[in-house]
C-alpha cells in the first residue's frame, strides 16, 4: 500500500508505474519546464526533479511508498547522487554537470600542418594565437567597483522569452538575446566602463605556444595545452588543443608503424639483380641489393627491419620499411627479330599449345579504356533517341 502519491502526481504517473514510465514522464516534463524555456517555472522544475530523484531510486521509492515524504527528508535526500535539479537534468540528458557547466570555458582547437619528416624525427613548432585574458585594470569587472548592475529587463538571465500565438490555442515560446544588456545579464553605465577593456571584462592578447612533436606521433593526434584557452570572469579557462595534420609525402606512405615506398626497376634488374640506394626520412643513405639468381616480380614486396616509423612509446625501436617493386618492361621491338631466338633460349620454356582446325584464330589489338567508355556512351545516347514501343496506329 502506498502511503502518499504526491511525487507520483507531480510526474503524472500511477503508483504502479514502471521505471521506464517514470523516466519517460520525467523527460517530457523536464523539457517542458526547464528554466531556459520557462524562466518563471523554476519551482515547478525543482519539484519535478525531486520527485524523479526519489522515484528513480528503488530504495528511496520503497521508503517513500511505505513512510511518505517525511521519511525521505529525514533520511537526507541531499545524500543522493544529485546535488541540484540541474544536475539531475544534465545527468539524464547527457550534459556535463553543473560544475563543468558553470566553471569551465570552451576548448580552442587548432590544426597544425606537419610533414612526415616531423613525425619521424620529432620537431618543435611555434604557434601564435590570439586569446582573451581577464582585464587587469578592472580585474574582470568591466568597470568601477559597484558600477555593475543586474539587468532589470532580463533579470540577469541574458535572454528574453516571448510568447507568440500562431493558431487557435497554439502558442510558441521564442528565446532572444536581451537587447538591453546584449546577453550579459549585467549593465554598466557608459561613463563607468573600464577604459582598457571598454566594459568587456577581457582584452585580446597574443600568445606564443611551443608545440613539441614527439617522434612517432600520428596524423590526427592531439597535443593539449591545459588552461591556455580564452579567459572569462568566473570560469576556468578551457584548453588549447593542437591537432596534427600530416601532409602527403612524395616518396613514403605511412601505415601504422611501417613505412611503404615504391621503387621502379628495369626488366634486366628484375632478372639479373640490382643495386639501389634510398634516402631515409632522417637523411641517411641505405644501399639495397638483390641476391644472384633471385627474380623480382612486378608488385613484389620486400622489407627492411627497424627502418620504419619510430614507436612513440620507444623511439629507438622502429617498424618496417616495406618496398614495393615495379618492374618496367621494355618497349615494343626493342630487340631485333633475329635476336629473339637467342633470348628465348635463355628464358624458361614457353607453354606449347596445340591448334586444331576447330579453333578460331583471332587477332589481339590495343585496348583503350577511355575510348571504349566514350563508345558505350555514344551507343547508349543513340539508343535513347530511337522511337520506343510497338506498331502505332495512325489516327485521322
Amino acid at each position: 500500500m502506498v502511503k502518499e502519491t504526491g511525487y507520483y502526481d507531480t510526474l503524472g504517473v500511477k503508483p504502479s508505474a514502471t521505471p521506464d514510465e517514470i523516466k519517460k514522464a520525467y523527460r517530457k516534463l523536464a523539457l517542458k519546464y526547464h528554466p531556459d524555456k520557462n524562466p518563471n517555472e523554476g519551482e515547478k522544475f525543482k519539484l519535478i526533479s525531486q520527485a524523479y530523484e526519489v522515484l528513480s531510486d528503488p530504495k528511496k521509492r520503497d521508503l517513500y511508498d511505505k513512510c511518505g515524504e517525511q521519511a525521505i527528508k529525514e533520511g537526507g535526500m541531499s545524500g543522493g547522487n544529485f546535488s541540484s535539479p540541474m544536475d539531475i537534468f544534465d545527468m539524464f540528458f547527457g550534459g556535463g554537470g553543473r560544475m563543468n557547466r558553470e566553471k569551465r570555458g570552451k576548448n580552442v582547437v587548432h590544426q597544425l600542418s606537419v610533414s612526415l619528416e616531423d613525425l619521424y624525427n620529432g620537431a618543435t613548432r611555434k604557434l601564435a594565437l590570439q586569446k582573451n585574458v581577464i582585464c587587469d585594470k578592472c580585474e574582470g569587472r568591466g568597470g568601477k567597483k559597484g558600477a555593475v548592475e543586474k539587468c532589470s529587463t532580463c533579470k540577469g538571465r541574458g535572454i528574453q522569452v516571448h510568447v507568440q500565438q500562431f493558431g487557435p490555442g497554439m502558442v510558441q515560446q521564442i528565446q532572444t538575446m536581451c537587447s538591453d544588456c546584449r546577453g550579459e545579464g549585467e549593465r554598466i553605465n557608459q561613463k563607468d566602463r573600464c577604459k582598457q577593456c571598454s566594459g568587456n571584462k577581457v582584452v585580446r592578447e597574443k600568445k606564443i605556444l611551443e608545440v613539441h612533436i614527439k617522434k612517432g606521433m600520428r596524423d590526427g593526434q592531439k597535443i593539449v595545452f591545459h588552461d591556455e584557452g580564452d579567459q572569462e570572469p568566473g570560469l576556468e579557462p578551457g584548453d588549447v588543443v593542437i591537432v596534427l595534420d600530416q601532409r602527403d609525402h612524395d616518396v613514403y606512405q605511412r601505415q601504422e608503424e611501417n613505412l611503404i615506398m615504391k621503387i621502379e626497376i628495369q626488366l634486366v634488374e628484375a632478372l639479373c639483380g640490382f643495386k639501389k640506394t634510398i634516402e631515409t626520412l632522417d637523411g641517411r643513405i641505405l644501399a639495397i641489393t638483390s641476391h644472384p639468381g633471385e627474380v623480382i616480380k612486378h608488385d613484389h614486396l620486400k622489407c627492411i627491419q627497424n627502418e620504419g616509423m619510430p614507436l612513440l612509446r620507444d623511439p629507438f625501436e622502429k617498424g618496417l620499411l616495406i618496398i614495393q617493386f615495379l618492374v618496367a618492361f621494355p618497349d615494343n621491338h626493342w630487340l631485333p627479330l633475329d635476336k629473339l631466338p637467342l633470348l628465348e633460349s635463355l628464358l624458361p620454356p614457353r607453354e606449347e599449345v596445340m591448334i586444331t582446325d576447330d579453333i578460331d584464330m583471332v587477332e589481339l589489338t590495343e585496348f583503350d579504356l577511355r575510348e571504349q567508355s566514350r563508345h558505350y556512351r555514344r551507343e547508349a545516347y543513340q539508343e535513347d533517341e530511337r522511337p520506343r514501343g510497338g506498331v502505332q496506329c495512325q489516327t485521322s
